[in-house]
């Protein structure tokens, strides 16, 4: 019995370390394949504002022509910034958010019918997109970005910065040479 939960308890701590080195490669799909879907909805909709401004206008939401212009930014730009791994976190809240309000308006039987019939919540248009943009917000981007890659180059920086004893070269420049 004991051989058999060891060899349970090490089958489950390889099983674990195989899986959290997949989760930046996995991320990084994400990153890229909703960056550039996110990316390309909101560059359709730049070219097709009067449309967007009508749809929108159709849903009764207020300033259709604004919100038509910034939905159509913060897709593009999002989905650009998703791609690099830049400011994922926040950019995966603010895709969230546009989501949301999309499932509110534009597919809100199909977010009413969340529980009661999963499928047509699972099949509206914003569910895949908010999906992902979710991911990024609980997992950030991963080690395959921008943000890993500025989180790395700050640690080594403030490495640097708190050496616990005056270095060599700190106390040489800091005594003053005589004119000559």
């Amino acid at each position: 019995m004991r051989t058999l939960v060891s060899l349970l308890l090490h089958g489950q701590k390889l099983l674990n370390g195989l899986a959290s080195r997949l989760q930046s490669p996995l991320l990084l799909a994400v990153r890229l394949y909703w960056g550039w879907q996110f990316a390309q909805s909101g560059w359709g909709k730049l070219h097709r504002l009067d449309q967007v401004t009508e749809f929108f206008a159709s849903l009764h939401i207020p300033l259709p022509h604004a919100n038509a212009i910034l939905v159509s930014n913060l897709e593009f730009f999002g989905g650009i910034l998703l791609i690099l791994g830049l400011a994922s976190r926040l950019t995966g809240l603010i895709l969230t958010g546009n989501m949301l309000v999309a499932y509110i308006t534009a597919d809100r039987e199909a977010l009413a019918s969340v529980f009661s019939d999963p499928g047509k919540f699972y099949a509206a248009d914003p569910y895949t997109f908010l999906f992902a943009s979710v991911i990024v917000l609980i997992f950030g981007a991963g080690l395959f970005s921008i943000d890993a890659l500025l989180d790395r180059r700050a640690r080594t920086m403030k490495k640097r910065e708190r050496s616990p004893w005056p270095t060599i070269a700190a106390t040489q420049s800091a005594t003053p040479q005589p004119i000559r």
